[in-house]
């Protein structure tokens, strides 16, 4: 998994030391005892590669001196670990911090030397940010920021700072956004018996591609004009799920939606949101379900629920017999 830096802030892990309940700690998708089984693994693994460091909750690992910064996320690792028997984690746990360690001891990743081509605007969630940094940027979706990044030798870094490179912030944007209309989108479509889900994997940047949708459905969904808009889904850095809605099956793709979105966000590293948006033809990205203050299951939101409607008024009058009169022929 590609390791993630970022210029001018503390770490991307949104759990730090001060909101420790120590062992007791949960890694999602891990249970405590395996949660507890992985920390023992980072803290013997850390030290016998000459890490002094300490487990004092959260999904961190902190360096036992105060003076020294190092924080080492558990997180990704965590939901590495998952899809693993607990047989193989000792081997996986060692490959992962040698190779962490290895890309560490190379220092930080050099500013790029022409931010116009090598910047790449990248979604990443506000709490794994610094708040003083974060608090007044806006969000593309609630809780997600769009940041700009390099990627290099499997290391990504993010930029908070665009006068470091040179430039303004919107400047750094827009060379962050050109640059990810270029990338390639590797697409799988999963057929039902009434709807089509696409997916967009395999890259780091791939849930980011949302930040450009007109380009990703025009070029890789081959779809020029949605005129319902679509149902898409960010739930971690390397997937995008999108839904062109033609009719009512946008309800059963919905569903299903969300049941993947929710695995994803809870069990993939990287995780960006368990929602699944409703995306107008002009690009507004708003909520396709709400919450209801009982907690009863999740429904249509306003916007979709009016949406559906609408289909369903066209599906009935397309179905309807005409009211045309016809007179027969005499016999």
């Amino acid at each position: 998994m590609p390791l993630e830096t970022t210029q001018h802030a503390h770490g991307n892990n949104p759990d730090h030391a001060d909101h420790a309940d120590h062992a007791s700690q949960v890694l999602p998708p891990l249970s405590q005892r395996e949660s507890e089984r992985l920390v023992q693994l980072a803290l013997s693994t850390t030290a016998g590669l000459g890490l002094a460091l300490t487990y004092q909750g959260g999904s961190t690992l902190v360096a036992a001196d105060p003076s020294d910064n190092q924080v080492l996320g558990l997180s990704n690792l965590a939901r590495v670990l998952a899809g693993h028997p607990e047989s193989f984690w000792p081997d996986l746990v060692t490959e992962h911090f040698t190779d962490l360690l290895d890309k560490l001891d190379k220092g930080s990743a050099p500013l790029p030397d022409d931010p116009r081509r090598e910047l790449v605007q990248r979604l990443v969630p506000r709490v794994s940010l610094p708040p003083d940094w974060s608090i007044d940027r806006p969000e593309f979706v609630p809780g997600l920021l769009s940041v700009p990044a390099t990627a290099a030798d499997g290391i990504i870094t993010m930029y908070l700072k665009a006068s470091d490179l040179g430039i303004s912030w919107d400047q750094a944007e827009a060379y962050g956004l050109a640059n990810l209309r270029r990338l390639t989108d590797h697409v799988e479509f999963f057929d039902h018996d009434e709807f089509r889900l696409a997916a967009i994997t395999g890259s780091p940047f791939a849930a980011s591609r949302a930040l450009v949708l007109d380009t990703v459905l025009r070029e890789s969904l081959q779809v020029e004009h949605a005129p319902h808009g679509v149902l898409a889904a960010v739930p971690a850095r390397d997937a995008l799920i999108l839904h062109v809605i033609k009719d009512l099956s946008v309800i059963p793709a919905l569903g299903l939606m969300l049941n993947v979105a929710g695995r994803c966000y809870s069990h993939d590293p990287g995780p960006l949101s368990p929602e699944v948006y409703l995306v107008t033809p002009d690009l507004d990205w708003l909520p396709a379900t709400t919450v209801l203050p009982d907690h009863t299951p999740l429904r249509m939101s306003p916007v979709l629920e009016s949406l559906t409607k609408q289909l369903a008024d066209h599906e009935l009058k397309k179905d309807a017999p005409s009211n045309k009169c016809v007179n027969d022929p005499e016999v």
